[in-house]
């Protein structure tokens, strides 16, 4: 048995290689049979690490009854949304256009040309929480195909049309009132009991807390600092935070922070550590810093891959059940730790003979309000005891973009921790991207097994060149600027939409789709959208070239116009306009000698605009030593021969 998945590289769509369904990747050949045999097409959409991706997978894609159905009536083609995030998000759009929501599996029903007329997600097997089951759903929709196709065409090409007509999105405008807008829509929604926003399920999103973190800094507002400081420290005492392990899985069930969805992505733990590292510079807390160095420990133990790079996600499910790896039993802890030791440990982890969640326990330090104890060879004896229990299913693709998150936070923690082991990570990680997932200015989107794909979006490269300005701002290499002004004018050359401003997905142009996105909110990543606001204004302020000053206000513009309605939907976006409005300083280092340099790099702060330059007339060293030029708010302060404090 096999089917047509079985050369692919991606782990997901290598999950289902064996599958009864005669699966296709997303190609040519699929959609040129569905047009000769005259059958739709269904869609599956999903990754390897999703919980109701296998559950599905379960039971109808391994079911072979299920699968005659699918291969008697229609060609099936199966997408990982992580290798081609520009197919997702056509489609997702397309789902939430049919159900109001979205998610994966994501489950498309559509003509041989890609025009969708129905969706959904996760289908059980049968009838039951409301949904008609998956093998009823393919027989409607194949009698539908031969008996009221027009009726389905219609509805394909209204969907379309709706899409297209959405694209064109709102005016471009400029509201200098957004970033306060969206503090007070955050203060609305927050939890002051648990931490986080609005109900359960309750999502980390670190770049909200980040642009918190910045608008409370910049304005001096403690109530911003609160719901950022609420947060992360009950998130850090949540299950959601692996307390054995260390690093945070993809998000709670519950409004406490308990009962994680047990999934790690690495784009999470990436910008946790920005958003953990940023408010320990800001707060000066060790408590802070102390977790975003911990989450950088899970990510060298168990996510980096030969050669630097990083691997994309571990399971959330073990031997068929969510979060067995991660849960114990009273008497588990017992047995590992001794009746001494592991009374005190159940004592502070909320470990229990009844459980906490579903009758095991993750342990938390929810209900403990006191210092937390050196537990740390407990801690290390439970971790060794866990990783001989059962072997998780890791995604060891490595994706640029998410690899170009953690480049950015491990430089970002090097300048917050002055720990050197985090920027000699960062460095070998963007040697790995360069050797492998780039060739001259042309990026892939993913790697694995020494094959890379052969398709780069805006991400890619919106990411990619945030990452290097974040080695310069850790290294002050020029040539890690020199390579990001280089990428952003590739990336808005193939990207930009000229005539309504902002940045499509993929090329502008493409036409396999029947819409070319252009994604401006922020989902569980920043949009290509928001970061690019983010590099323009960083590279306008590093080098003073006014054509980033116009790309600058142009994005910011038409991100404006986008985060009217929504502006806590557009948290990187925000950030990126407080940053054009209120720089940070800007430093002159003129360098008695080169050896002066490892000193002036070991007193950055997490966030400053440095440039290194030479004895000169317009930078003269002052009393013959290594001597700093400062500007702040249009205002430039005598040299001096030390740069902080001041």
């Amino acid at each position: 048995m096999g089917n047509h998945l079985k050369s692919e590289t991606s782990p997901y769509l290598l999950q289902h290689a064996e599958n009864p369904v005669d699966w296709y990747p997303w190609c040519g050949e699929a959609f040129e049979k569905a047009k000769i045999e005259d059958k739709p097409v269904f869609l599956s959409i999903g990754y390897s690490t999703c919980h109701w991706c296998h559950v599905m997978a379960r039971e109808s894609f391994e079911n072979r009854r299920t699968a005659e159905i699918l291969n008697r009536y229609f060609i099936s083609v199966k997408v990982d949304r992580e290798e081609r995030p520009d197919i997702d998000s056509v489609y997702m759009s397309v789902c939430q256009a049919f159900t109001g929501n979205g998610g994966w599996p994501m489950s498309i029903f559509m003509t041989w040309d890609k025009k969708p007329f129905f969706a959904g997600t996760y289908f059980p097997v049968g009838p039951r929480y409301g949904m008609p089951g998956f093998s009823d759903l393919l027989r409607t929709v194949a009698e539908q195909w031969d008996s009221d196709r027009e009726k389905l065409l219609h509805s394909a090409d209204q969907v379309v049309a709706r899409l297209g007509a959405a694209e064109s999105g709102p005016e471009n405008v400029r509201d200098e009132n957004l970033p306060e807008k969206a503090v007070k829509m955050f203060a609305a929604s927050f939890d002051r009991m648990y931490g986080g926003f609005g109900a359960a399920p309750k999502f980390p999103v670190p770049h909200n807390l980040m642009f918190l973190t910045l608008y409370a800094e910049q304005n001096r507002d403690p109530h911003a600092l609160e719901m950022v400081e609420k947060t992360l420290a009950q998130m850090q005492r949540g299950g959601i935070f692996d307390h054995i392990g260390y690093g945070f899985s993809r998000y709670s069930t519950d409004k406490y922070f308990l009962a994680p969805h047990f999934e790690k992505m690495l784009y999470d733990n990436a910008m946790l550590i920005m958003a953990y590292a940023s408010a320990g510079s800001v707060t000066k807390k060790q408590c802070f810093l102390d977790t975003a160095e911990k989450t950088a420990q899970y990510i060298f133990r168990e996510m980096t891959a030969p050669g630097g790079g990083f691997y994309s996600a571990q399971d959330a499910d073990s031997e068929g059940v969510e979060g067995k790896y991660y849960t114990f039993t009273l008497a588990e802890i017992m047995e590992v730790l001794g009746k001494e030791k592991g009374t005190r440990f159940a004592e502070v982890f909320d470990i229990t003979q009844d459980g906490n969640f579903e009758g095991v326990n993750i342990p938390n330090l929810i209900k403990w309000n006191k210092p937390e104890p050196d537990f740390s060879d407990e801690i290390r004896r439970l971790y060794d005891y866990r990783k001989k229990r059962f072997r998780l299913h890791l995604d060891d693709k490595i994706l640029i973009s998410w690899n170009s998150l953690m480049i950015a936070a491990l430089s970002v923690l090097h300048r917050a921790s002055r720990n050197g082991q985090y920027l000699r990570a960062a460095i070998q990680a963007q040697r790995f991207v360069e050797e492998n997932l780039s060739e001259g200015l042309r990026l892939y989107t993913s790697w694995r097994g020494g094959k890379r794909s052969e398709n780069g979006f805006l991400d890619d490269y919106a990411f990619y060149i945030a990452a290097l300005i974040e080695l310069y701002h850790s290294t002050l290499d020029k040539k890690y600027l020199e390579k990001a002004e280089q990428f952003c004018m590739e990336a808005a050359k193939r990207f930009a939409d000229n005539k309504n401003g902002g940045f499509f997905l993929s090329d502008a142009g493409s036409a396999e789709l029947f819409i070319n996105p252009k994604e401006s909110y922020d989902g569980a990543v920043p949009s290509g959208n928001s970061v690019m606001a983010y590099n323009f204004v960083r590279l306008y302020q590093l080098t003073g070239k006014e054509d980033y000053g116009t790309l600058a206000r142009e994005q910011l513009r038409y991100m404006s116009g986008q985060a009217q309605e929504y502006p806590t939907g557009h948290s990187m976006f925000l950030l990126a306009k407080l940053m054009y409005d209120n720089p940070p300083e800007h430093v002159v280092a003129v360098l008695k000698s080169s050896s002066d340099l490892e000193a002036v790099k070991g007193r950055l702060p997490i966030l400053a605009d440095v440039i290194v330059a030479t004895n000169s007339a317009e930078y003269p060293l002052v009393n013959d030593r290594t001597t700093f030029y400062v500007c702040k708010n249009h205002v430039c302060h005598a040299p001096a021969n030390t740069l902080w404090p001041r």
